[in-house]
């Protein structure tokens, strides 16, 4: 059966015939065209020997359609308006597409959303799209630009950037932090605030009262009474309202720490975690505007980092 697509005449001739057409002039069209007039000439040739008709009448210093250049004119004219909207519709989209991350909830709320606003009165005309999400996405298969992730090193391509370790300790406001850690057993004398997740056990407070040895010591030690949660921003913001103390990770409360909001229990021997934060980006040549959010995060990361050390260190 034959396809009728292949005997479509060039679009190339079709453009130069409808611009022609309009102008009423082989030299004005060619300029509009940025051609020379002997290959507007050339275009109309071969359209009219595809075609087996002749579409122009060549006058002294005009030119006149015949009735099939009439009939050819009101067919390609507005289907070449159309599909040049449409072109310039999906170039606009395409400049306006916005660089999208996927990040852990607790990522996204704690550290990349208080961050937004200052990356924003930077670029002004980059647009950001997060999707809060804790199952590890399929980059290309879901349209992303990258992601951060929380793994151990192992566990991450090789083109992955390390953003900044993990480091947990006890925090909490500063009414309660006052009272609760002059010393460990003040711990057992508050609310511990608990992370409802077995795939994260060094979240959890029976590793860090044993890590102390608080618990070797006391074996039936028991805190005031847990309060469970099963999201780690809701953890975080329990103790931000002075509902009991969490396990902070350091690098994610920064902010927090550095305005006073919440106050650390800091000992450079617990809480050193083997996993790290991990940028990796879908692209190895991602767009212009990836790669400067991409810069971003990085040295986002990096000032945290450095100051996550500096506080524990002091």
């Amino acid at each position: 059966m034959s396809n009728p697509l292949l005997h479509l005449p060039p679009l190339d001739a079709i453009r130069g015939f409808v611009a022609v057409a309009r102008r009423m002039s082989i030299t004005v069209a060619a300029e509009d065209l940025c051609l020379t007039q002997s290959a507007v000439s050339r275009q109309i040739q071969s359209l009219e020997e595809h075609l087996g008709s002749k579409l122009l009448i060549r006058k002294h210093r005009a030119i006149a359609l015949t009735p099939a250049g009439e009939q050819l004119l009101k067919l390609a004219s507005p289907w070449l308006d159309q599909l040049a909207e449409f072109s310039a519709s999906q170039r606009q989209q395409l400049q306006s597409r916005p660089v999208t991350m996927t990040s852990a909830v607790s990522v996204t709320g704690l550290w990349i959303l208080p961050m937004l606003g200052a990356f924003q009165a930077a670029h002004p005309n980059i647009d950001v799209r997060v999707s809060a999400d804790n199952r590890m996405l399929d980059l290309k298969k879901e349209g992303l630009d990258m992601a951060i992730r929380y793994a151990r090193a192992a566990d991450v391509p090789a083109q992955a950037i390390r953003l900044f370790g993990e480091k947990i300790m006890p925090v909490a406001c500063p009414a309660i932090a006052a009272r609760a850690f002059g010393n460990p057993e003040g711990l057992l004398k508050e609310v511990l605030l608990e992370l409802d997740e077995r795939a994260l056990p060094w979240l959890r407070w029976s590793d860090w009262l044993s890590a102390t040895g608080l618990l070797s010591i006391k074996p039936d030690a028991k805190p005031k009474a847990y309060l469970h949660l099963n999201q780690y921003d809701q953890v975080i913001h329990a103790a931000l309202e002075g509902h009991g103390i969490a396990l902070g990770r350091a690098a994610l409360l920064q902010p927090m720490l550095k305005d006073g909001r919440l106050v650390a229990l800091e000992d450079p021997r617990l809480g050193n975690s083997d996993y790290a934060y991990w940028l990796i980006v879908e692209s190895t040549t991602p767009r212009a505007e990836v790669q400067v959010f991409r810069d971003w995060i990085i040295a986002a990361a990096k000032q945290a980092d450095q100051t996550a050390e500096s506080s524990v260190d002091a």
